[in-house]
């Protein structure tokens, strides 16, 4: 038997997981032939079984995907909450955001070995790290991870993954992290503008709704703290990281479509060696043109650089990886949970105002983010569902003047004798 393994687009929760259906067949043992009403009974008490059987089966998949949504939305929230928490909290001992987030990149090389660990455990058919390794890199193409392949294929993104996390870090030293979280919901928006301009997707009414009133947040969030330098400049990196985010994505699925999980485990490791080989070179910059600059090695806070770099891999690592077990859209919810996290957080912890400016803003983005999280086919579903309700109720009214009609004429039945022999 082959088997089929969900496909995935690292940092996107797009694809849905491949459902496969299995029959319950019960055995048959030959035997006299019944009457007609003999067969018909037994014939609609198995197959109303079976009906049952697949149902309740079904059933049971759909809550426990959903129950294992519900714990990987607030792992998803949980850790990028805390990552953007931490990040803020580095800040006022650790003045350097590009330094930041080569750092955290770095780690992106476990992605492959941590996967490679999980397929040693739950896989069957073991592999080695060779063979395994040969396999994913088929993903490039027919000869593999070349050097033209790592160049064309690999670099870009490495660039984008660097400067999207480095903007992002950036806003958050400028702006509270409250607006920072909420501002990057409009990256899903962003997605869609991009996929329905280069990609050619379906146009859809209700996304460009979505788009539009996620710019009139973004407007909205501006006017909120009065114009001044700090806050615009903060606003204008969240909304770059956002934008380079969705570019990130679309250019991943325009120019290599979808990757298994191996594959994507790869892909992100292999950003990761980019990051140390290539990039490594800018902090050192940074560091002796006193741009980001510390007196010595001993002030920096190793243990936030730490905790904000497994919690960001956490959040990669989940949000990659999470399709397996649940559907994308509750892993979505995971990211615009986080805003009201951040927003309780920065209420204790600093002198942010939410003045009504500030919460529609936040509500209408929010709302926004969730109109992109319905189906493509939100608009039949919604006929359907309307469809069914108006026929229940043209069939209420039905029944109810049946019984009234047939009460009285069954009552003078019982009531006159029979003198029919």
């Amino acid at each position: 038997m082959k088997k089929h393994s969900a496909r995935v687009a690292p940092l996107s929760a797009c694809n849905s997981p491949v459902l496969t259906l299995t029959k319950v067949e019960g055995e048959e043992r030959p035997r006299d032939s019944p009457g007609p009403a003999e067969a018909q009974a037994p014939a609609g008490a198995e197959a109303g079984g079976r009906a049952s059987r697949r149902c309740g089966t079904c059933s049971r998949a759909q809550l426990k995907k959903v129950s294992w949504g519900v714990a990987v939305a607030l792992c998803v929230c949980a850790s990028w909450a805390g990552s953007t928490q931490l990040a803020k909290q580095t800040f006022r001992r650790f003045d350097a955001p590009f330094t930041l987030t080569w750092f955290a990149t770095n780690w992106n090389f476990l992605f492959f070995p941590l996967y490679y660990a999980g397929h040693v455990c739950k896989s069957a058919e073991k592999q080695s790290v060779k063979q395994r390794y040969r396999e994913c890199c088929r993903f490039f193409g027919d000869n593999g991870l070349t050097l033209k392949v790592f160049f064309t294929k690999a670099a870009p993104f490495g660039v984008l993954w660097t400067l999207t996390n480095y903007l992002y870090l950036h806003a958050i030293k400028k702006i509270n992290t409250t607006d920072v979280s909420v501002l990057f919901c409009c990256n899903k928006a962003f997605v869609f503008l991009l996929s329905w301009i280069v990609l050619r997707d379906r146009f859809m009414g209700v996304r460009i709704v979505a788009a539009i009133l996620a710019i009139a947040g973004i407007v909205m969030m501006t006017y909120a703290d009065g114009f001044h330098s700090h806050s615009v400049i903060g606003i204008a990196l969240v909304v770059g990281s956002a934008s380079v985010s969705a570019l990130y994505k679309v250019l991943f699925k325009l120019l290599l479509g979808s990757a298994k999980f191996g594959e994507a485990a790869l892909f992100l490791s292999i950003l990761g060696v980019f990051n140390i080989l290539f990039i490594t070179c800018i902090p050192v910059i940074l560091y002796f043109t006193k741009v980001e600059y510390w007196s010595s090695f001993a002030d920096i806070p190793w243990g936030n650089l730490c905790g904000f770099s497994v919690l960001l891999l956490t959040f990669n690592i989940v949000l990659n990886f999470g399709i397996a077990v649940t559907y994308p859209t509750l892993m979505s919810l995971g990211i615009v949970l986080s805003v009201p996290v951040n927003a309780v957080v920065d209420h204790y912890t600093s002198q942010i105002v939410f003045n009504g400016v500030r919460v529609i803003a936040i509500i209408i983005i929010g709302l926004g983010f969730l109109l992109l999280l319905l189906p493509e086919e939100w608009d039949v579903w919604l006929i359907k569902l309307l469809t069914r309700l108006k026929v229940r109720k043209k069939e209420e009214p039905a029944e109810g003047g049946a019984d009234l009609g047939s009460g009285p004429q069954s009552k003078n039945r019982r009531a006159r004798p029979s003198f029919a022999r």
